[in-house]
């Protein structure tokens, strides 16, 4: 899927994808390899194996692939390949809209909205699912029928770490394993993705926006979803946690006549294309 700013403006093709990916999910050899792959062994071996100092080797190749504007993060010398992925950016290049009625980004991502329909069946990136499959209860599926998903894709180009969407009285997370399969979007012409990746949700009782639910879902080699709270009092734009190395979605669902989205994104994506927002933009505002 193509990629545009605020403006519609071309970004990138979704042509654009890691032809080691296309292997592992659309050649019948590829498929065998992927199954060890997506083990949690895997996986937390990656993890591990990004933590330690030699894999710092791998960041100058990285940041020349991925065309990363180093101009804009903190300063510092990393000490592994994980401690630059979850790098921070200076908050002046992230500036959180404070506006109540505006609902902002959780994070940097290519944004694509859709409705949840009465009898809560949505598609997403090319696969069919319901909200009862996504959160693995069907009264809380419910609540949200008639209401909207957002979807926030980051690419590992992104910045990593994301925020509340509003101020408000957060619930416990809520953790749901499962198998990580990657949130490129080669992966949804095969695998139910959001069915299988593992995923961490809470209810965010919000100021201006009713009761927001909040997914993070891992990826392929993401080792973990650190979030960095259980049940508090939270502020809009204040960070909510980080995604080790990896792509990484995130995942809001909003009840019925709370959130008009902003024009632009529709366009975008009636054109058939993502938008890209950043962490605390506007990306829509709330209904009166």
């Amino acid at each position: 899927m193509e990629w545009r700013d605020r403006q519609g403006h071309h970004i990138s093709d979704g042509d654009e994808e890691d032809r080691s990916l296309r292997f592992l999910y659309e050649t019948k050899c590829g498929n065998i390899l992927l199954k060890p792959l997506i083990r949690k062994p895997v996986s937390d071996f990656v993890g591990w194996l990004m933590q330690r100092r030699i894999s710092s080797l791998w960041i100058g190749k990285f940041l020349k692939s991925s065309h990363i504007d180093m101009s804009e993060y903190e300063n510092r010398k990393f000490t592994s390949f994980n401690d630059f992925f979850t790098r921070r950016i200076r908050p002046e290049c992230r500036p959180v809209d404070s506006t109540p009625e505006h609902f902002i980004s959780p994070c940097d991502c290519k944004l694509t909205v859709f409705p949840i329909n009465e009898d809560s069946t949505f598609h997403i990136k090319g696969g069919r699912y319901t909200a009862e499959q996504l959160l693995r209860s069907k009264a809380l599926a419910d609540a949200y029928s008639g209401g909207m998903l957002l979807v926030f894709r980051l690419t590992v180009d992104d910045y990593h770490r994301y925020c509340y969407p509003d101020s408000g009285a957060k619930e416990e997370n809520i953790h749901i394993p499962g198998v990580y399969y990657t949130v490129n979007p080669i992966a949804f012409k095969r695998h139910a993705v959001f069915k299988e990746n593992t995923r961490e949700y809470t209810l965010l009782h919000s100021d201006n926006f009713d009761d927001l639910i909040i997914m993070e879902v891992g990826a392929t080699l993401v080792g973990r979803i650190s979030n960095l709270h259980g049940a508090r009092q939270v502020k809009r734009g204040e960070e909510k946690g980080h995604f080790d190395f990896g792509g990484s979605t995130i995942v809001v669902m909003v009840k019925p006549n709370v959130l008009q989205i902003d024009e632009d994104i529709l366009r975008n994506q009636s054109e058939g294309c993502e938008t890209v927002v950043k962490y605390g933009e506007r990306i829509g505002t709330k209904i009166m």
